[in-house]
């Protein structure tokens, strides 16, 4: 896949590339959850974000869940193909939905690779804000019961965002003109990089990436049966006010 980072394993995972599709699970995350629901529901085909198989797989013993989903997937006659960095580094991909559903305009790849692919995008927020007046933004739009975040004490208006894990852009973001950076997996190092240069907001990676699901089934859905996996959830719970008190990231 031309769009794909060097390092990375997008594209088809398990299966025949001349099976016939007849119906699509479309998810984030494979896990045995997904493969068994996309046999409860007669989809031959897995389309997932992340790579069920990212490192090369030494043998097939069932012993890890990758090696499971792989064996059942096969058992099965169910393809699975990963979507990955080559649909974070197209404009209509992760990062563009991010800054569609924020509302951003006059927008442009943060870290681009060639005339129109790159990772992230910077754009204009409809209106300024406060950093506690965005954090309460993006909490809503990306359904996520707590953001980690340095805050800046100015109005933001520029605003920066990659999905998934794009703390290596943060420089990107500070010398685009970003009033706020929005990304996923921050270390303390990186919050400590941002403070007093630029806002730092920190969301689940899952909650960052699953609207790639949106994303499929719109491509799709005029040519193929899909679902979205009702298994598909972020494995990171949060504990808010108390250790009872834990919420799903779904």
């Amino acid at each position: 896949m031309s769009c794909q980072q060097q390092w990375d394993n997008s594209g088809l995972q398990v299966g025949e590339r001349t099976q016939e599709i007849n119906a699509v699970l479309l998810t984030t995350d494979v896990t045995e959850a997904v493969v068994r629901e996309a046999v409860a529901h007669g989809c031959n085909l897995i389309l997932s974000h992340h790579p069920l198989i990212f490192r090369p797989l030494r043998h097939l013993t069932f012993a890890t869940p990758q090696e499971r989903c792989v064996a059942l997937a096969l058992a099965h006659g169910i393809a699975i193909y990963s979507s990955h960095t080559a649909l974070d580094s197209v404009p209509g991909g992760i990062s563009g939905r991010m800054a569609r559903m924020l509302g951003l305009s006059d927008c442009r790849i943060l870290a681009p690779e060639s005339d129109n692919t790159g990772l992230g995008i910077v754009g204009s927020l409809p209106e300024s804000l406060m950093t506690d007046a965005l954090v309460s933004r993006v909490r809503e739009i990306f359904k996520v019961p707590c953001v980690r975040f340095v805050p800046i004490d100015r109005p933001i208006r520029r605003l920066a965002l990659c999905g998934g894990s794009g703390a290596e852009f943060l420089e990107n973001a500070v010398s685009s003109g970003a009033d706020a950076y929005l990304t996923a997996d921050v270390k303390y190092h990186d919050f400590q990089a941002a403070e007093g240069r630029i806002a730092l907001l920190d969301i689940d990676h899952w909650a960052s990436e699953q609207h790639a699901r949106d994303i499929f089934r719109e491509l799709l859905e005029p040519h193929v049966p899909t679902r979205i996996a009702c298994s598909d959830c972020s494995p990171v719970r949060v504990a808010c006010d108390s250790v009872a008190d834990t919420k799903d990231i779904r």
